[in-house]
């Protein structure tokens, strides 16, 4: 298989917080797995990842499915350390990332590849039944949440797939420990292998 053109998008214009290491490390993950199924998103916020997985899977022919219910998790709610006020709708007194991220799969020249769905992940995952080529878990952080995607989720990538999971820390100190536990969770289950490490993302595959 050809190696993925250069990522040359000017992804600093779209809000987010995920490194340009793992940044890449995704795109190339995404690469190599959209031929073979569909990709899901858990946790899309504005798009900066969106982007990422879907000028990969772009080149491919492929297709990605981003999820986010996009009234934020618990550190972008007013008062907490992650609040954005620009995406915070004062009318209704919600945080809504939905229009940034449209915005940017439009001006990213994705709308083709990208299908946004608006709804709450374990509400979704109820009759979802596609076999899933990569899955890339960055939803709540809470441990209730973090779960919630591993057990909706991670059972439809299909064998030989990929999974990602961002926001790793094994140390408390540096971060939360809801994505870290989903990781030993992924490794303990016997489904999943280690394959990489990029700072914070783990790259896992199906066995």
């Amino acid at each position: 298989m050809p190696a993925p053109a250069p990522f040359d998008y000017p992804i600093d214009q779209v809000k987010g917080f995920l490194d340009p290491a793992e940044g890449e490390a995704l795109y190339n993950a995404a690469y190599d797995a959209a031929p073979f199924g569909p990709i899901l998103e858990v946790g899309s916020y504005c798009g900066k990842s969106t982007v990422y997985l879907g000028k990969a899977a772009a080149q491919q022919n492929g297709q990605v499915y981003a999820l986010d219910h996009h009234r934020g998790s618990e550190e972008h709610q007013r008062g907490e350390g992650y609040h954005d006020p620009e995406l915070f709708d004062n009318e209704i007194e919600r945080m809504d990332s939905l229009p940034y991220f449209r915005r940017a799969i439009f001006r990213a020249g994705l709308e083709g590849t990208v299908v946004p769905l608006v709804a709450d992940s374990g509400t979704m995952a109820r009759f979802w039944q596609t076999p899933l080529a990569m899955l890339f878990i960055d939803g709540g952080h809470s441990l209730e949440q973090a779960l919630t995607d591993w057990r909706s989720w991670a059972h439809h990538v299909r064998v030989g797939g990929t999974l990602c999971i961002h926001d790793i820390f094994e140390n408390p100190d540096e971060g939360g420990q809801a994505p870290y536990t989903i990781y030993k969770h992924a490794i303990a289950s016997g489904l999943f292998e280690d394959v990489a490490r990029v700072k914070t993302l783990g790259v896992l595959r199906r066995v």
